[in-house]
């Protein structure tokens, strides 16, 4: 009793309302949508295979859920991706989001389902590029079959040819099926949760130094086979941000369960940076 009441104590604490960003996707369409704030990605460029399109019309809001989805042939004139974005506004704190990662028995299909805030990448190796992300590959890709979900933590990049520098925590094995994942970041390093389990700690120029956009995307790399039409799906229940707090994951879930209890569709009370969201990358 002593520890429920100890933790009820820290859910409630006045200091999150000081900056929270709360989103339970209950809007009834997706105009609601852009107009609470989010970047609905329509076109083309990075990630995904050249020739790929983004449109908004993957995207759907089904009774509380966001709905990602991806359709194939395994052509890129014939591939179009989902991608959403929320504000450039979010730096030091920790963010968690409830998501449903799916496989499909049977496909190779190099799909990646990502939760992951960003920054402009401004040219090529760009100092002030900043990223935390998860990527999960249902069907292996990037040159191993292998099923498995990353939590990288970004330095730079060159996206053409490609050339990285980031740090990496890798767990194999399928997560298919419903998934709390959680990214702490702090001055001097970042920190992964996978369903409250620490899977990396990552520090050095790998950690970020500017506002980033929390987003979703769900999208394809290289090595599709060619042939009939298929459709994936991943899937968002919510996403919640505290600003300059270090959580805890399960403290972080606790707290939006409060917030939907309390009929809380919505809230943010991060300060805006005065920084666009271009949501293409």
């Amino acid at each position: 009793m002593k520890a429920s009441l100890a933790l009820l104590a820290v859910v409630a604490a006045p200091a999150f309302a000081a900056g929270e960003f709360f989103e339970d996707f209950l809007q009834p369409d997706l105009d609601t949508l852009r107009a609470s704030g989010w970047v609905l990605r329509d076109g083309t460029g990075h990630p995904g295979l050249p020739g790929a399109r983004f449109s908004p019309t993957q995207l759907t809001l089904d009774g509380g859920l966001l709905k990602l989805k991806l359709s194939t042939d395994g052509t890129p004139a014939n591939t179009t991706l989902a991608q959403l974005c929320a504000a450039r506004k979010f730096l030091i704190g920790t963010t968690t989001a409830r998501v449903r990662l799916r496989d499909t028995p049977g496909s190779r299909d190099p799909i990646i389902q990502s939760f992951y805030l960003v920054s402009p990448l401004r040219h090529d190796y760009d100092p002030d590029f900043s990223e935390v992300d998860f990527e999960y590959l249902p069907h292996g890709g990037w040159g191993s079959p292998d099923t498995r979900l990353y939590g990288v933590s970004w330095q730079t990049v060159r996206i053409d040819p490609w050339q990285s520098f980031n740090q990496a925590s890798i767990l194999p094995g399928s997560f298919d099926g419903w998934q709390l994942l959680t990214v702490q970041v702090e001055a001097t390093r970042t920190r992964h949760f996978v369903n409250g389990r620490l899977i990396g700690e990552h520090t050095g120029r790998n950690v970020p130094a500017k506002p980033m956009a929390i987003s979703f995307n769900h999208w394809i790399s290289a090595g599709a086979t060619p042939g009939a039409p298929r459709d994936y799906q991943f899937d968002v229940d919510w996403v919640l941000h505290q600003a300059a707090q270090t959580v805890a994951p399960d403290v972080m879930q606790a707290r939006a369960e409060q917030l939907r209890k309390q009929g809380v569709a919505r809230q943010d009370t991060v300060p805006d940076v005065g920084l666009t969201s271009e949501c293409n990358i």
